[in-house]
């Protein structure tokens, strides 16, 4: 990817150069009646868990929004920004217009671009009114913190900022969401929630060359398709048996936001910090929404995973004939929580036959999990959380991708093969 990003970079900063002398800052334009009244920072508090602003602005064991959360990318680390209210390090001294240029366009206060790994082509979508509330928040609700803002470790000329503003010409869209008027309100509700402040893309959509989201609004299968990100392969969202959601119910997907555990499965990674400290909180409607916009996706089938329900696996394994060191370690390590049927245990061990992250196009997050083991999140729902021990020390690279491969092809369950290489990139990746 660095090989590819580097050129297609420096492209850009030929191209833009033309440019630069020229370019100056978006338009800020907000309705009237929302720029004149107050914001409510109550509802405010509300949407920046919707956002999740906390998990991206807050460094391990530091103060609350006061960035220095580091994310390394192809070309190096950048790290997120004070949004704390102190006037000078985080965003006290914004105004609305300010705050608006900064969550719609990706421009800070002094005219910098920021990284697009801020989110902002999502929040590009997010209403005036819902954009004052937010801002009423942390400019009044959020306590300051003098926490200097950390530069990236980029290297110069990568490091130069305005060719942003050509990436911004070629890849941002940067209008409000649209209701579509043949869908209910709360199928609108749930697609302005996902395609806006919780910004689902920025996961779980691929990318292009420029490192670009490929879909932000649905208009193709690709939107919510699952991709391979960060070492991690997020799931895809859509309608697919197997690989997407479309083996969950509405309730299901609700339930899953609201505590990480469904009836077959549980959120593990990233997604496990998203529901700790952002969806759980969500009002129940606002997760029906989410859920009844998210199964109203069509599903984008790939041909190289499906499942097809089969008891071969499990009754190879309990006759005592499940041949291949996959089958073995599985008996050995696996089958106490997950089953010799692969099918776990209802909201306490997750199943592995039919389960969307087994099945994913990219093996990655399957891979980490055998590795380093992963916790289900505590929410208020679900406070005493589970935990899957590391086999890292246990098993080497060729034995976990025989793990692997074993899940991926049993039960009914039809993936690619994983390779030992594989399975020492994420390996390396986990060890930095």
């Amino acid at each position: 990817m660095r090989k590819i990003l580097i050129p297609v970079i420096a492209i850009a900063l030929i191209a833009a150069g033309c440019w630069a002398s020229t370019w100056s800052k978006p338009v800020v334009n907000v309705a009237a009646e929302v720029a004149a009244r107050r914001g409510d920072p109550v509802h405010g508090e509300y949407l920046a868990r919707v956002g999740d602003c906390m998990a991206c602005h807050t460094a391990k064991g530091g103060t609350p929004f006061a960035g220095g959360y580091p994310f390394k990318t192809p070309l190096g680390t950048i790290y997120s920004s004070n949004i704390t209210s102190d006037r000078v390090h985080g965003i006290g001294g914004y105004t609305f217009d300010d705050f608006v240029l900064a969550m719609r366009e990706g421009v800070a206060k002094d005219g910098r671009r920021l990284y697009p790994a801020m989110p902002y082509t999502s929040y590009a979508k997010v209403s005036d009114a819902d954009l004052k509330d937010v801002y009423a928040y942390f400019t009044s609700r959020v306590a300051a913190s003098d926490t200097a803002n950390r530069p990236s470790d980029i290297v110069w000329p990568l490091s130069i900022r305005w060719p942003l503003a050509f990436w911004d010409r070629a890849f941002h869209d940067d209008t409000r969401f649209q209701p579509v008027g043949s869908q209910s309100v709360e199928w609108n509700r749930g697609a302005y929630l996902v395609q806006g402040l919780a910004h689902c893309s920025t996961c779980h959509t691929p990318r292009g060359m420029g490192f670009q989201e490929l879909d932000l609004t649905g208009k193709t299968s690709l939107f919510l398709s699952g991709t391979s990100l960060d070492h991690a392969s997020p799931i895809n969202l859509r309608g697919d048996s197997g690989s997407g959601l479309g083996d969950l119910s509405v309730a299901d997907i609700a339930t899953l936001l609201k505590t990480g555990r469904g009836p077959h499965s549980a959120v593990t990674g990233p997604m496990g910090e998203v529901v700790e400290h952002s969806t759980q909180y969500l009002a129940d409607a606002d997760l029906q929404a989410i859920a009844v916009y998210l199964k109203s996706l069509s599903a984008r089938q790939h041909d190289a995973v499906s499942y097809q329900r089969s008891d071969a696996t499990f009754k190879s394994i309990m006759a005592g004939t499940a041949t291949g060191h996959g089958a073995s370690i599985y008996l050995d390590s696996c089958a106490a929580c997950h089953r010799p049927n692969g099918e776990g245990a209802s909201r306490v061990f997750p199943a592995l036959a039919n389960n969307p992250m087994v099945l994913a196009v990219h093996p990655d997050s399957l891979i980490a999990v055998i590795l380093e083991g992963s916790r289900l999140p505590s929410t208020a729902n679900a406070p005493a959380p589970l935990a899957m021990p590391p086999f890292a020390w246990r098993y080497d690279d060729e034995q976990v991708a025989e793990l692997a491969t074993f899940v991926r092809s049993s039960w009914g369950n039809h993936a690619a093969a994983v390779t030992a290489d594989q399975v020492k990139g994420i390996r390396d990746h986990l060890n930095h």
